[in-house]
């Protein structure tokens, strides 16, 4: 008898758990998984410079594989076991070298970077004080590690340095976490200022990169490289592939090696994945025509939100990502699927990925976009809002 009652509760999901489910769907927040449609005009993806169809880096990617001839095509384990290789090796002083950091180390992605990089610095008589709107994997990150956290107002200088001149004597270390570009917003951080904060308080300051090298930048902050304690830069934006690398002193790379979950734990890129993600740096050093592209699209759309009167209903922002505020899960969906029908790929951020009442469409601007697709896109959809 007990045999068959424990039979029938295995077979069925656990109510809590579906209760979350049908929330969600109460809510119009419910996710699931869709096929990416080619047909539609890209204004959704993150592969900002086109790196991802690039037939220039594909063929970077066959000399370097070329190169390494000996190497496994898998990297058969993590890297402290049999996952150690000499082209990631060697990509590591290339990226070391571009950044104009002390030292590097690679990842699988951005989420594995963050939660190993922060899960494991922070000690339990640490401080980490971060942007209120600061990526789900550095939220992680900070909830693993041992520290306090305290978020400051989004990309607000005076509520962080409050909050710097109260704790400053508190704990051993304090940490300061932003990013430049936000994901969702779009907007950047003023780095110089939080540099000159953090050095006044003896902070240390760790910046995410993802979403500005490539977009806003052609190398990220590498004139205050050594004054900023970790760099997190991803391959999975710009560089159309995957993975991610924390750029930093030497010191930090042996800690990461010795303390880093997400890197000890975890089997190393392939070959190819390395190659891919080098020869998007190759790539880019020998030609910024598809940056150029971009920033030039990035003010054109800005321009065509006057023409359209949508002014209002974005975020100021001078990067790639662009958002408009609109509100409502439903409505966004609605917008957003009238927009795909007439051929213009731009999805709806519901919350709780982003604040009740803040729902929006993000406009994911690329180098491959033209004038007159941008042009038409913010006009029906000034149809749709106005």
């Amino acid at each position: 008898m007990k045999k068959n009652l424990s039979q029938n509760l295995k077979s069925e999901f656990p109510s809590t758990l579906k209760q979350k489910l049908i929330q969600r769907a109460t809510d119009g927040s419910l996710r699931s998984l869709k096929k990416s449609n080619s047909d539609l005009i890209d204004f959704s993806s993150n592969d900002y410079l086109g790196f991802s169809k690039n037939k220039f880096i594909s063929d970077f990617v066959l000399e370097k594989l070329n190169a390494y001839s000996n190497e496994l095509h898998g990297a058969t384990g993590s890297r402290l076991l049999t996952g150690n290789y000499d082209m990631i090796e060697d990509f590591e002083s290339h990226l070391s070298q571009y950044y104009n950091s002390e030292a590097s180390t690679v990842f699988n992605s951005g989420y594995d970077a963050n939660l190993g990089l922060l899960s494991s610095i922070a000690q339990r008589q640490d401080l980490i004080l971060y942007d209120e709107l600061s990526h789900a994997s550095i939220r992680d990150g900070i909830a693993l590690s041992k520290a306090k956290a305290y978020k400051f107002q989004h990309n607000n200088l005076e509520d962080l340095e409050g909050k710097l001149a109260k704790f400053q004597n508190q704990f051993d270390t304090i940490y300061v976490i932003t990013e430049h570009v936000f994901s969702m917003d779009g907007d950047s951080a003023d780095v110089e200022e939080f540099i000159e904060i953090c050095d006044q308080y003896a902070a240390y300051l760790i910046l995410d990169e993802a979403h500005s090298i490539g977009t806003i930048s052609k190398k990220g902050l590498v004139s205050y490289s050594q004054e900023i304690f970790a760099r997190i830069i991803t391959f999975g934006k710009s560089f159309g592939s995957h993975g991610a690398a924390i750029l930093g002193s030497a010191d930090l790379k042996a800690y990461l090696v010795n303390y880093a979950k997400s890197f000890i734990y975890t089997t190393a890129p392939s070959v190819e994945t390395t190659a891919r993600n080098w020869g998007g740096h190759l790539y880019f050093e020998s030609s910024f025509k598809d940056f150029d592209a971009l920033r030039q699209n990035i003010s054109h759309f800005r321009d065509q939100l006057g023409i359209s009167n949508l002014t209002g209903f974005f975020i100021d922002s001078q990067s790639a990502i662009q958002s408009c505020v609109i509100g409502g899960n439903e409505k966004v969906k609605s917008i957003s699927n009238q927009l795909q029908q007439d051929g213009y790929d731009v999805r709806p951020i519901l919350s709780p990925t982003v604040p009740k009442g803040k729902e929006r469409l993000r406009f994911c601007l690329h180098s491959f976009n033209t004038k007159q697709e941008i042009s038409k896109a913010l006009f029906k959809l000034s149809e749709l809002i106005n």
